[in-house]
């Protein structure tokens, strides 16, 4: 499959989800604006797809960043790219942008098995609610490994300025 191939509208991911769950497949979601991609964040992807057999991407739009961010010249990288960047890792099975400043609308309609999140986030993350209402693990990947993060990234560049 060519990794353009990979990336699908809400529509399409929540008709291969439920393909995969009458498959017996378990499904694993995480999410983010994967702005400034970095090693950090190929160590989450890998761990979130070791948790399941399908790992399912989603990638904040221009829209969402450009509002939760609020730092001028966020995005970076328009979302198409980021897209086509995360489906061209092998970890990866399927991407889609999404809109929404939290991830809760499409979760509540996909309900992965599994929800990977960085550790820094916590137990008490935005996606706990849908979470708990249906059963779904919160899978928290601890940073120690590999401590890199978009805000380390900023923050090395400002002080080299």
């Amino acid at each position: 499959m060519n990794h353009k191939e990979k990336i699908k509208s809400l529509d399409e991911i929540l008709q291969i989800a439920a393909e995969a769950k009458k498959e017996g497949k378990k499904i694993v979601t995480t999410n983010g604006s994967f702005d400034l991609f970095h090693a950090g964040h190929i160590d989450l992807l890998k761990k979130a797809k070791e948790r399941g057999d399908l790992l399912i991407v989603g990638v904040n739009s221009d829209k969402s960043v450009k509002e939760y961010k609020k730092k001028p010249g966020r995005p970076i990288i328009p979302d198409k790219y980021r897209a086509e960047l995360l489906a061209a890792i092998m970890y990866v099975d399927y991407v889609f942008l999404f809109d929404d400043l939290i991830p809760n609308s499409w979760l509540e309609k996909i309900r992965p098995d599994v929800h990977a999140n960085s550790a820094e986030y916590g137990t008490k993350c935005v996606e706990t609610e849908v979470l708990d209402q249906y059963g779904g693990e919160l899978f928290l990947v601890p940073k120690e490994d590999i401590p890199l993060s978009t805000s380390l990234i900023e923050e090395k560049i400002k002080a080299e300025k």
